[in-house]
């Protein structure tokens, strides 16, 4: 690996309620222009488990406490790295979680800046993400999986999340 290459891990959250919505999170304005939205999460901590990466991020980000219900996908791609100039590695573990208490609020100063609630058809109109386009997809075969067989979903190669 070069200088100019590094490698990110990421784990998010894909929290759906009683009534099919899904948890999605702004991108801040100063990370990138453009109401784009995404799943609560980020980055792995130094030596931090990715189970405990997420609920950490979900909770710095929406105010929510969770827990894992289980593994949803995992993606990677490679692209520009917006801290260094070089190429990245992103590799995203995204776990279904429930939320188990909290309140959902506002992160200040983060990577993110709001976090709400939408319906499946509310949040097809939002400029979301590739992750969070994805995860719908993932949301929404979720929600019929009680009903019949789950089928598996190909990685979405088109960004990092955030």
């Amino acid at each position: 690996m070069t200088r100019a290459e590094r490698t990110r891990v990421a784990a998010y959250a894909l929290s759906t309620d009683e009534a099919g919505r899904i948890l999605l999170c702004r991108i801040a304005p100063s990370v990138a222009p453009g109401e784009i939205w995404t799943l609560p999460g980020g980055g792995l901590e130094f030596g931090e488990p990715p189970q405990a990466a997420v609920i950490r991020e979900l909770a710095e980000e929406s105010g929510y406490e969770g827990e894992i219900v289980g593994l949803a996908d995992v993606t990677d791609r490679v692209v520009t790295d917006s801290e260094g100039g070089g190429l990245m590695h992103a590799i995203r573990i995204v776990y279904r979680v429930r939320v188990t208490g909290g309140e959902l609020r506002d992160e200040i100063d983060g990577s993110t800046d709001t976090c709400r609630w939408f319906t499946p058809d509310e949040a097809s109109r939002l400029n979301l993400g590739g992750l969070a386009q994805h995860a719908l997809t993932l949301a929404e075969a979720g929600a019929s999986a009680d009903a019949s067989p789950t089928v598996d979903e190909p990685a979405a190669p088109d960004d990092t999340g955030s």
